[in-house]
C-alpha cells in the first residue's frame, strides 16, 4: 500500500504565484462586466453617506507615483467605509482648464494659435483635455481604484461651469468680488496674473545694490545735503520708485562718510559699515523715523520726487531701514502708496518689457534692464555698492520661470471681508495630521485678497458686463441668465456670441443709455474652478452631499485646493466644504531625493504594474507612513513583493486545506474546539479589532504590519506549521482536523475581508476559492465583526501567549541541536524540559506537547533545579535535546518505538496504523 494515498494533502486551484500583471487586467474586466461599483452602491443604499470628495488631478500627461499614492489611499478609505456600515460613493474628477493645456497644444505644434479664433482654440483645448482624461482614467482604473469612472466630474462640463458661475455670483452679491489695480504675482512667461497657490520658490541669482537718494526738501528737520540710502535686489524697479519708507519707531542716523552724509537706520549701522566698506564714519544726528515723515528725496535718474513715508513693514532684518518703494511693484509698497496718495506706476508690460514710462530703458526685458539701470545709477553717482546674491525667489509653478510683482487691473475676491469666518471654520474641521490645521490657519490669517482673473483663453469666463461708461454690471439677473446659458451651451458661447446675445432679453442699464454693452475677456483662476467643486459636484449630484466627510490630497494643497475650496464655500455657505482633511507627503526615490528624469530615478506606476502588479503598489502604499514624504524604489518594491508572497502563501495554504471542508456541515462550535484552536480565534478577533481601528484612524501601516506579522508569526511559523500533522495525517472527519479547518476557515474569511481594501485583486481572487461563500465578490460583504467570547477568552490569551514565549526557548534549543548534535529535523528529536512554578504547571497541563514543538517526543521532567548539566538554560526554561528513540514512521515521519506492532503495516506508528486500518482498509 502506498501510504501517500492516505495523506490528506492540500488541494487547491489557487495558484502559488500571483502573476498579477496578467491576472489583474482580467479581474478588472470582470468587475466592469459585473458593474461592481453599481452593485456595491446598491447593496449599501440606505446606509449613512460617507463622501470622500476627489480633488481633481490636472488632465495632462501620464500619471506619476504621486497620483498613484493619492488615488490608492482614497480607494483604501472608500472600500473600507463601504464594508463598514456606510454608503461610500467615489466620484473621480478632473481639472481641465489652464495654461498647461494651452502650452501643450502650441508648443508641440498641434495648433497654430495665431490662425484660430479664441473660440476655435478653446475647442482644441477641450478636445485635448478629454483625450488626457481618457488616458489617465485607464491608468487609474489599472491601479484597482473603484469608482464611478463612467460618470466623473470634469471642470469643463456645462453643469460644472454653470454652478461655478453661481458661486461667483453669490460672492459678488455679498460684496466679496471687486476690481482693482494693485500689484499681483505676474508671470511674464505666462503673460498672466497668478494666485499664491501658483507660486513656488527656487533659488535665483540677483544683483544687490545700495543707492543714494539726495534730499530735496528736509522740512527743517534735515539740512538738505543728506542722502537716503536704500537697498534692493530688483534694480529694474528703480524707474518705478515714488517713495522711501521708514519705520516710525526706529532710530535713524545721519552719518558722515568722507564728504557725504547718509541717512540709515541706527540698528544697521555696523552691518552697513562692513557692507559698504566705509573707512570711517561720524554720526552727526539721530532722529526717530516719525520725525522724517513727508521729507522729500530726489529720484536718482529722473526729475521726480520720492516721498518719505512711515510704515510698520520696515524692519532691521536686512538693507538700510530706508525701504525703496515702488507702489506698482510690491504689496507693501502699494498699501503705503495708497495711504500717502501716490500713483500706481508700472513701467513694465504684460511680457515683462520696460515701457516708455521708464525712459532710457524702454524695450528692455525687465531682467535685462538691471545692468543698464545699474550703470546709469553709477554714472549719476548714486550707486554706492553692487554685489550679487543667491536667494529664494518666486517662480511660476507651470513655466518654472521667475515672476514679478506688477500692478494691473484685476478681479479680486476680498478674503479680508470674511477672514474671521474662514478661521472659525478651520477650527471646526478635523485635521490629520494635526499640524495641517495650524498650517492652513496661518495661511488664511496672513493671506491677502485673492486675485481671481487670468489673461488667458482656456478657462471659465468671468461673467461680467460693462456699460458704456465702463461700469461693471453684475446682478442676480445676469448671473442666473449666464449660468443657464452655460448649462445649456457651455462657456464657449462667451467667446462665440455677441455681447447682446449673452444678456437677458430686453436687458437695460443706467450705465448704457444706448443699450450697448461689452463683456469681460479675462477668465477665472483655475483654483476658483476646482475650488467651486463643493457646489458644482457635491451639491449638483444626487449621490453626494455637502459638506464632504473628507478631502484627501498632497500637503501642497493647503495652499491650493484645501484653501480655495474653503474660501469659496465659506463665502457662499458660511461653512467649510469638508468635515475632515487628510494630507499625504510627496514620493521620493529610495535615497530620499526628488524624482527627476535627468537623474534617472523616476519610478513609473505603469512600469511597476507591468512588472509586479497593482497589488504590490497598493501594498507599498499601505506599508509607508504616508503623512510624511515616502520613498519608493525597485528595491523597496521588491521587499514589499516578498511580504506579498508570504501573505499570498498563507492564503494558499489555508485554501488548500479547506478543499474538503463544508462550513455548513463541518464547522465546529467554539465551545467544542481545543484550547489552542480557541486561542487562535481569540487572537484573530484581536487582529480584526486592531486592523479596523487602523482603518478608522487612516493608519494603513497598522493594518499592513498587523496582518503581515499575523501571517508570518502566528500562522506560518506556529499554527499552520503544527497543524500539518493533524490536517494531513488524521482521517478527514477527525474532530481535531475539523476544528483546525474551522479556525482556518474563520481566519481566511476574516483576513480576506480585512485585506480587501488594500489587496483588492488578490482578495477577490481568494474569495472565489473559499468553500461555501455565496456572495460573488468580497467587495459585496462587510468587515468582520469583533466577537464577544466568554470570560475564558482572556485566560486563554494569558496562558497561550505565555506558552509562545516558552516555545521560543524550545525552538532555540532545537536550532542549537541542529548545529551541535546533527539533529537535522525537529521530528528526529526528543525534548526534555525543566521548568519552575506556573511555567511547569502550564506545560504539564498541555497534552501532545511534541506536536506543538514538532518533535517526536516532549516531556516535562522536573524543575530547573533538577536539570542535568547537559541541559541548556534559556530565558524561561532549561531544555535538553537529543535524538528520539525508535524508528521513523513511513507515513507521518514521527520517530516512534511503536513501529512494527502491526504485521500488515510494520512501517507505521500506532496512530497512523489506526487511521489506515480504520479509514482506508
Amino acid at each position: 500500500m502506498d501510504y501517500k494515498d492516505t495523506l490528506l494533502m492540500p488541494k487547491t486551484e489557487f495558484p502559488m504565484r500571483g502573476n498579477l500583471p496578467n491576472r489583474e487586467p482580467k479581474m478588472q474586466e470582470d468587475w466592469n462586466q459585473k458593474d461592481i461599483y453599481k452593485k456595491v452602491q446598491e447593496r449599501t443604499s440606505g446606509r449613512p453617506l460617507f463622501v470622500l470628495h476627489d480633488g481633481p488631478p490636472y488632465a495632462n500627461g501620464d500619471i506619476h507615483m504621486g497620483h498613484a499614492l493619492n488615488k490608492i489611499l482614497k480607494d483604501f478609505i472608500v472600500r473600507y467605509k463601504s464594508m463598514s456600515g456606510f454608503n461610500a460613493p467615489y466620484v473621480p474628477g478632473w481639472d481641465t482648464h489652464g495654461l498647461p493645456i494651452e502650452t501643450a497644444l502650441t508648443k508641440k505644434g498641434k495648433v497654430d494659435r495665431k490662425k484660430l479664433s479664441v473660440a476655435e482654440f478653446r475647442k482644441k483645448c477641450e478636445e485635448y483635455a478629454l483625450e488626457q482624461i481618457d488616458n489617465q482614467r485607464e491608468q487609474f482604473k489599472r491601479l484597482g481604484v473603484r469608482g464611478d469612472w463612467e460618470n466623473p466630474y470634469v471642470t469643463l462640463t456645462h453643469e460644472y461651469e454653470a454652478q461655478q458661475i453661481k458661486v461667483f455670483g453669490d460672492m459678488a452679491k455679498k460684496g466679496y468680488i471687486y476690481k482693482g489695480k494693485k500689484p499681483v504675482y505676474w508671470s511674464p512667461s505666462s503673460e498672466s496674473a497668478l494666485a499664491e497657490a501658483e507660486i513656488e520658490y527656487h533659488d535665483k541669482r540677483s544683483p544687490s545694490i545700495y543707492v543714494a537718494f539726495d534730499v530735496k526738501d528736509g522740512k527743517e528737520v534735515l539740512d538738505g545735503d543728506e542722502k537716503f540710502v536704500i537697498w534692493t535686489t530688483t534694480p529694474w524697479t528703480i524707474p518705478a520708485n515714488l517713495g522711501i519708507a521708514l519705520h516710525p519707531e526706529l532710530e535713524y542716523v545721519t552719518v558722515k562718510v568722507k564728504e557725504d552724509k547718509y541717512i540709515v537706520a541706527k540698528g544697521l549701522l555696523e552691518q552697513l559699515e562692513k557692507e559698504l566698506q566705509w573707512p570711517e564714519y561720524e554720526v552727526l544726528k539721530t532722529l526717530k523715523g516719525a520725525a522724517l515723515e513727508y521729507t522729500v528725496a530726489k529720484h536718482p535718474l529722473y526729475e521726480r520726487d520720492s516721498l518719505v513715508m512711515l510704515g510698520d513693514h520696515v524692519t532691521l532684518e536686512a538693507g538700510t531701514g530706508c525701504v525703496h518703494t515702488a507702489p506698482g511693484h510690491g504689496e507693501d509698497d502699494y498699501l503705503i502708496g495708497q495711504k500717502y496718495g501716490l500713483d500706481i506706476l508700472t513701467p513694465v508690460d504684460d511680457k515683462g518689457v520696460m515701457t516708455k514710462e521708464a525712459p532710457m530703458f524702454e524695450g528692455l526685458f525687465y531682467d535685462e534692464a538691471n545692468k543698464p539701470i545699474t550703470e546709469k545709477l553709477k554714472e549719476a553717482g548714486a550707486l554706492l555698492h553692487l554685489t550679487f546674491m543667491t536667494h529664494s525667489y518666486p517662480h511660476d509653478w507651470r513655466t518654472k520661470k521667475p515672476v514679478i510683482f506688477r500692478a494691473t487691473a484685476q478681479w479680486f475676491a476680498s478674503i479680508k471681508d470674511f477672514r474671521e469666518d474662514l478661521l472659525r471654520e478651520i477650527n471646526e474641521v478635523k485635521w490629520v495630521p494635526k499640524w495641517g490645521e495650524t498650517r492652513l490657519f496661518n495661511m488664511v490669517r496672513d493671506r491677502g485678497d485673492w486675485c481671481i482673473s487670468r489673461q488667458r483663453a482656456w478657462g471659465v469666463p468671468i461673467p461680467i458686463f460693462y456699460g458704456e461708461d465702463g461700469e461693471p454690471i453684475i446682478s442676480d439677473e445676469t448671473i442666473d441668465h449666464v449660468s443657464s446659458l452655460f448649462r445649456k451651451h457651455g462657456s464657449n458661447i462667451w467667446f462665440e456670441w455677441e455681447t447682446k446675445d449673452l444678456l437677458p432679453d430686453g436687458f437695460t442699464s443706467e450705465h448704457s443709455p444706448n443699450g450697448t454693452f461689452t463683456k469681460e475677456m479675462d477668465i477665472m483662476d483655475v483654483w476658483f474652478d476646482s475650488g467651486s467643486s463643493h457646489q458644482s459636484v457635491l451639491e449638483e449630484r444626487d449621490d453626494l452631499q455637502r459638506p464632504a466627510d473628507l478631502y484627501l490630497e498632497g500637503s501642497d494643497q493647503y495652499r491650493g485646493w484645501f484653501n480655495s475650496s474653503l474660501s469659496t464655500a465659506v463665502a457662499v455657505t458660511g461653512k467649510a466644504p469638508y468635515k475632515g482633511v487628510l494630507s499625504h507627503g510627496f514620493t521620493l526615490d529610495g535615497e530620499g531625493r526628488k524624482m527627476s528624469k535627468s537623474i534617472g530615478n523616476v519610478v513609473v506606476p505603469d512600469k511597476v504594474m507591468k512588472q509586479l502588479g497593482a497589488d504590490i503598489l497598493r501594498l507599498w502604499v499601505a506599508s509607508v507612513d504616508y503623512q510624511a514624504d515616502v520613498r519608493v524604489s525597485d528595491n523597496i518594491l521588491k521587499q514589499v513583493a516578498e511580504v506579498y508572497r508570504k501573505i499570498r502563501n498563507t492564503f494558499r495554504f489555508m485554501l488548500g486545506n479547506l478543499h474538503d471542508f463544508d462550513p455548513k456541515k463541518d464547522a465546529v462550535p467554539f465551545e467544542q474546539l481545543s484550547e489552542l484552536d480557541q486561542y487562535m480565534l481569540v487572537k484573530l478577533n484581536k487582529l480584526v479589532e486592531e486592523a479596523k481601528n487602523g482603518y478608522e484612524e487612516y493608519q494603513f501601516a497598522t493594518v499592513y504590519n498587523k496582518v503581515h506579522n499575523y501571517c508570518t508569526i502566528e500562522l506560518s511559523s506556529f499554527y499552520m506549521d503544527i497543524a500539518k500533522d493533524t490536517l494531513y495525517i488524521q482521517h478527514a472527519d477527525h474532530p481535531d482536523r475539523r476544528g483546525i479547518q474551522t479556525v482556518m476557515y474563520e481566519t481566511l474569511i476574516a483576513l480576506t475581508k480585512v485585506m480587501s481594501p488594500i489587496l483588492s485583486h488578490t482578495a477577490d481572487e481568494v474569495w472565489e476559492h473559499i468553500p461555501g461563500v455565496e456572495v460573488e465578490s468580497v467587495q459585496l460583504t462587510d468587515m468582520p465583526e469583533a466577537k464577544e467570547f466568554n470570560e475564558t477568552a482572556q485566560e486563554l490569551l494569558v496562558k497561550w501567549d505565555r506558552f509562545m514565549k516558552l516555545r521560543d526557548d524550545v525552538l532555540k534549543a532545537l536550532e542549537e541541536a541542529r548545529h551541535e548534535k546533527g539533529v537535522k529535523k525537529s521530528l528526529e528529536a526528543q525534548v526534555i524540559i525543566y521548568a519552575d512554578g506556573e511555567d511547569k504547571a502550564l506545560l504539564e497541563g498541555i497534552t501532545n506537547l511534541n506536536k506543538l514543538f514538532i518533535s517526536s517526543k516532549a516531556v516535562v521532567s522536573g524543575s530547573k533545579g533538577d536539570a542535568p548539566s547537559s541541559a541548556k538554560g534559556y530565558d524561561f526554561l532549561h531544555v535538553e535535546v537529543d535524538f528520539a528513540e525508535g524508528e521513523k514512521c513511513e507515513r507521518c515521519w514521527v520517530v516512534s518505538p511503536s513501529l512494527g506492532k502491526n504485521d500488515d503495516h510494520p512501517g507505521l506508528c500506532d496512530s497512523c496504523t489506526d487511521v489506515v486500518v480504520n479509514h482506508y482498509s
